[in-house]
C-alpha cells in the first residue's frame, strides 16, 4: 500500500488547523492536483470529523490519517474515524506499535540516528525527519550512508517548492508539506495552486 503513494508522488499534505467544513473541498483540491496522502494533526479543531469526510469524500484512493499522535488511545481514535496513516512529531515506540498493530502506515518524527534506528525497530514505515530546517540536506545524506536501503525518509519542516532540490539529492524519498501547501482560511482553489507547484517541483526533479 504505502509504496504505491510513495512511488507516484510521495508527498503528504498536512492540513494544520483544518476545519470540518473544509475538508471536503481542500482535499478534493490536493486530489486533483495529484497528492494522495493527507494528514490532519490532532491539534486542529474537530480533527476526527474532518478524517472521517475526507475518507468518505475520498475513499481508499488516498492515505489519509492524523498527525500530532501521540498516545495509544489517539492511534486508536483515528483507527475508528478511518485514517490509515499516523504521523507523530516523535518517536515513541508505543506509538508506533499500537500503529502497526491496528494495521495502520507509522511515520514518527525522529531528529537522531538513534531515534531512527529505535523507531525502525518498533516498526515505523517511514521515517519524518523534523524539524527539516534544523537537520539540513547534510544530516539527511549522513544519515543514508548508515540507515537501510531504501528506508523511506522524508524531511518535514519549512519545505518549499524552491527547497526540495537538495533534500531531494542528499536522498530524500518525498517530502511533508505544511504552511506552504495550507494555512487555515485559505481557499480550496488556492491549496490546490500549491498542490500542483509541489507536484510540478517534485515531477521537474524525478527526472
Amino acid at each position: 500500500m504505502l509504496e504505491t503513494y510513495l512511488r507516484d508522488l510521495p508527498l503528504i499534505a498536512i492540513l494544520r488547523g483544518l476545519t470540518p467544513a473544509e475538508a471536503v473541498p481542500v482535499g478534493r483540491a490536493l486530489y486533483e492536483a495529484g497528492l494522495r496522502m493527507i494528514e490532519v494533526p490532532l491539534n486542529s479543531p474537530e480533527p476526527l470529523d474532518s478524517i472521517r469526510r475526507l475518507v468518505d469524500a475520498l475513499g481508499e484512493g488516498c492515505l489519509i490519517g492524523a498527525g500530532t499522535v501521540l498516545s495509544e488511545a489517539q492511534v486508536e481514535a483515528v483507527a475508528e474515524a478511518g485514517g490509515r496513516l499516523i504521523v507523530s512529531p516523535n518517536m515513541n515506540p508505543a506509538v508506533i506499535r499500537a500503529s502497526r498493530a491496528a494495521g495502520l502506515v507509522s511515520a514518527p518524527g525522529v531528529a537522531t540516528p538513534s531515534e531512527a534506528f529505535a523507531a525502525l525497530e518498533a516498526g515505523a514505515d517511514v521515517l519524518k525527519l523534523f524539524p527539516a530546517e534544523q537537520l539540513g540536506p547534510a544530516v539527511l545524506k549522513a544519515w543514508r550512508a548508515v540507515l537501510p536501503t531504501g528506508c523511506p525518509l522524508v524531511p518535514v519542516g519549512g519545505i518549499t517548492p524552491e527547497g526540495m532540490a537538495a533534500y531531494r539529492q542528499a536522498g530524500a524519498s518525498g517530502f511533508g508539506l505544511g504552511s506552504a501547501l495550507y494555512r487555515p482560511g485559505q481557499s480550496a482553489e488556492a491549496v490546490g495552486r500549491n498542490a500542483r507547484d509541489f507536484a510540478n517541483a517534485w515531477h521537474a526533479l524525478a527526472r
